[in-house]
């Protein structure tokens, strides 16, 4: 069993955790991730990992808080155990030859989004990030993007915070100013990386997404997490979960992350925790 060293609230329905899990934190990379069972009668669910301590052997681990299991996670204190952690799994982050990068990411996607402008910020390269959110209680990780950029652009739906619009509003009005980008690399909803896609492409900026479907085993056996990218089939746990932008199909894989909205909506519903919150 992992045991829960430390536990902080990001948000309302964000919340981070270090890990012990001295092994996973020997190997892990930026962009790969590990999954998890919260007791042994829990679901497997893939969480990216958000940073490591090599000399405490913490894994951290940054989760929205949506259906049953992650409440059951969020349930859990410092002091207390997860049953498994397992990983690292899923290939790391390309960072070679790439000296200008812009970070893009939206909501808890910031989570995964940090590692990679850490790893980059740490090799030399300039780092740009533009991170969104829907409002300014919904922002995460602030301080920490600012420690790894050069520059950092912060978005909100509302105005609440920063600029008011959408990411990729900053990011067009970059690339048309002249910022030569070896990668744009974006981590969020899929209706968000599509868009930043759509951005990207006209100007033939080499754009990497970040996909996280629905993913059961981590090892490319049970399919869930099938993808068509550049009209192939691809399994974001072993293939991944970085992919050319370009060559992914969202629209296949929107319509396949909705089609559990309604199961996840249910589980949060049935489960005590959910009852407890709402009396």
């Amino acid at each position: 069993m992992y045991k829960i060293i430390k536990k902080r609230i990001l948000n309302p329905t964000v919340t981070m955790m270090d890990v012990y899990a001295p092994l996973v934190a020997k190997k892990a990379q930026a962009g790969q991730f590990i999954i998890l069972r919260v007791d042994e009668d829990g679901e497997r669910i893939p969480l990216t990992i958000a940073g490591c301590n090599l000399e405490k052997g913490t894994v951290k681990i940054i989760f929205q808080i949506v259906g049953g299991t992650t409440m059951r996670l969020n349930a859990k204190n410092e002091g207390e155990y997860i049953q498994d952690f397992v990983g690292p799994l899923g290939c790391a982050t390309k960072t070679e030859g790439i000296k200008k990068v812009c970070i893009v990411g939206g909501g808890v996607g910031c989570a995964i989004a940090l590692p990679v402008a850490q790893k980059f910020h740490k090799l030399g390269a300039e780092v740009h990030s533009i991170i969104g959110f829907r409002n300014k209680d919904l922002l995460i990780l602030e301080e920490e993007f600012k420690a790894c950029s050069d520059k950092l652009t912060i978005m909100t739906d509302d105005g609440s915070y920063g600029r008011q619009g959408v990411v990729t509003v900053p990011l067009k009005e970059a690339i048309e100013n002249g910022e030569n980008y070896d990668e744009v690399i974006t981590i969020g909803p899929l209706i968000m990386m599509k868009f930043v896609v759509a951005t990207t492409k006209p100007y033939g900026v080499p754009t990497t997404v970040s996909m996280n479907p629905i993913m059961i085993d981590g090892t490319g056996m049970c399919g869930g997490c099938r993808l068509t990218v550049g009209g192939k089939t691809k399994f974001a746990c072993v293939d991944g979960p970085d992919f050319n932008g370009f060559e992914v199909d969202f629209d296949e894989a929107i319509a396949r992350s909705n089609m559990y909205c309604d199961f996840e909506k249910n589980e949060r519903e049935h489960c005590n925790l959910y009852k407890k919150e709402i009396k």
